[in-house]
């Protein structure tokens, strides 16, 4: 068994690696661009020596997952907060880390994350792509209502219907305000089908998952949001109560307390963006159409001041990750 920690980076990799029957270890610095990296693993395969992988979790290493996965070589994805505070050294260089990361593993100390699979990873993608073009599509919206105001029209939602769209375009307006109109109109005619075809890709993966429709029954709780939850939250093993879940999305408050007097900020805003994000879109629909989590929504809202309380969407989605997490894992 070869154990290689591997601190990863875009264009290279910094490895240490230890030879349990033998004794060897070394250091070596392996390059991406040029298929350094991918010769020197294929080489350990030929050879029939058993490898074990440790690095952190990163952007950009796909290719080189699906690489070990192909090779059969056994990979161990670590937390790297916890991989940090493991630091005792006041030194961190390339070489550095990646010796910490062998050390770790030679000692059992390795934080190990769960990992999601090949097809959780692609619908990622699908629920990524559809987000961004929902944003990219506000922009062009927002830039719209920006030009009509500017010739002293204020209509809202009422812009985007037919009547609305007509009176936009017979504006009288100044060349260049004229060509950027037609071309933001033209933008947003071309995006519109695209945004419908994916979220169509969303629902009929959720119709595919027991679980995913069962979190629909969820008040505020839509496809799009039930989706994400399931595939980003993965394993329910990994957590043992459904607190946690508000945890591991960052909605929980930031702690900063000592000599028994307790400081609390804004939300920790840790772990996935989109998840958080859609959570508190269902916690904002739920208080507007279900009286239960409406008169939840307003207690909260008494605890903050006055400027916060218009604005407690992400306190009530804490609220809504947890209760998701019981209905959907029987959580308490």
């Amino acid at each position: 068994m070869m154990i290689i920690g591997v601190d990863y980076h875009p264009s290279f990799q910094a490895i240490a690696f230890f030879v349990e029957e033998t004794g060897e270890c070394g250091e070596q610095e392996l390059k991406h661009s040029d298929g350094q990296a991918e010769r020197f693993y294929r080489e350990l395969q030929q050879r029939g020596i058993r490898v074990r992988v440790g690095m952190e979790a990163t952007g950009y290493s796909r290719w080189f997952e699906r690489l070990l996965a192909e090779l059969g070589f056994e990979v161990w994805m670590g937390d790297p907060a916890e991989i940090k505070a493991k630091r005792v050294k006041k030194q961190k260089y390339d070489r550095e880390d990646a010796r910490l990361l062998l050390r770790l593993m030679r000692e059992n100390n390795f934080p190990q994350i769960w990992v999601p699979g090949p097809e959780n990873r692609d619908l990622r993608q699908l629920l990524w792509h559809r987000h961004r073009m929902v944003q990219m599509r506000t922009r062009i919206m927002n830039q719209l209502q920006a030009l009509a105001m500017n010739e002293g029209y204020r209509w809202k939602k009422k812009l985007f219907s037919e009547q609305g769209r007509a009176q936009l375009v017979k504006l009288p307006l100044a060349p260049w305000a004229s060509r950027r109109r037609q071309e933001l109109l033209e933008l947003l005619d071309r995006m519109n089908p695209t945004i419908e075809e994916l979220t169509g890709a969303v629902e009929r993966e959720a119709r595919k998952r027991p679980e995913v429709l069962r979190l629909m029954t969820h008040p505020g709780v839509g496809p799009l949001t039930a989706l994400a939850y399931v595939l980003i939250i993965g394993t329910p093993t990994r957590f043992e109560r459904g607190k946690q879940i508000g945890t591991y999305v960052g909605l929980i408050p930031s702690e900063d307390s000592s000599a028994g007097k307790q400081r609390l900020g804004h939300i920790s805003k840790q772990g996935s963006s989109l998840l958080r994000f859609l959570l508190v879109e269902a916690a904002q629909a739920a208080a507007r159409i279900h009286p239960d989590w409406r008169r939840r929504y307003k207690r909260l809202a008494m605890r903050r001041h006055t400027v916060v309380s218009p604005h407690v969407n992400a306190p009530a989605a804490s609220i809504c990750a947890p209760s998701t997490s019981s209905l959907l894992f029987g959580f308490s």
